[in-house]
């Protein structure tokens, strides 16, 4: 078909003399394709959004605490991720008593030194679960009964721990788990 002036008509650009000019249905190709992707990517950002951990989740990520009150030789427990924390402040006689087990005696051996961190070595935080069935041992609290070791005692089956929480006696197969932690400052650690 010809206009008046005698031009076709036609939906398409006229293409350059060297056939590179963009005609309208690629245009409407690009736009459509460019459209499908940022509305996938509106659409996936809510679904994976929804797979990140709940405040309530994070906060139980971390436990901080004030040690600032624990007077050498006593313990406290805590709570980190729903299960109990144990920290000493070991007394002069505690920490002798640690470094003066050779390491071939011990089931799984380990130094105080590796067991706590650099400038803390009185600072004891381990895990208040038994490495055999996951009963919590006694000892942290006043009067509870630390075992022939000084340190922790389960009554479940009969683990007993040193001063550094190492296994001494009894069927738990390894020492008392030392969480990740560090110190936020001289009275405060920060569990996680």
């Amino acid at each position: 078909m010809a206009t008046s002036t005698g031009t076709p008509q036609s939906d398409a650009v006229a293409p350059e003399a060297d056939g590179t000019g963009v005609r309208r249905r690629d245009f409407i190709n690009i736009a459509a394709v460019s459209a499908a992707g940022v509305g996938g990517l509106v659409t996936l950002i809510p679904l994976v959004s929804q797979m990140a951990p709940s405040k309530d989740v994070l906060a139980e990520s971390t436990t901080e605490l004030d040690i600032s009150a624990i007077e050498p030789g006593q313990a406290i427990k805590a709570v980190f991720r729903k299960q109990p924390v144990f920290v000493r402040n070991l007394t002069q006689k505690e920490m002798d008593e640690a470094d003066a087990v050779p390491l071939s005696r011990l089931r799984d051996p380990e130094t105080l030194e590796e067991r706590t961190k650099e400038g803390h070595r009185n600072i004891l935080v381990t895990m208040g679960v038994c490495t055999h069935l996951g009963c919590v041992p006694l000892g942290a609290g006043e009067g509870e009964n630390r075992g022939e070791f000084g340190g922790y005692f389960c009554p479940c089956h009969g683990s007993s721990y040193d001063t550094a929480a190492r296994i001494r006696k009894g069927p738990a197969p390894s020492n008392l788990v030392v969480p990740d932690y560090e110190f936020t400052s001289d009275t405060t650690i920060l569990i996680g």
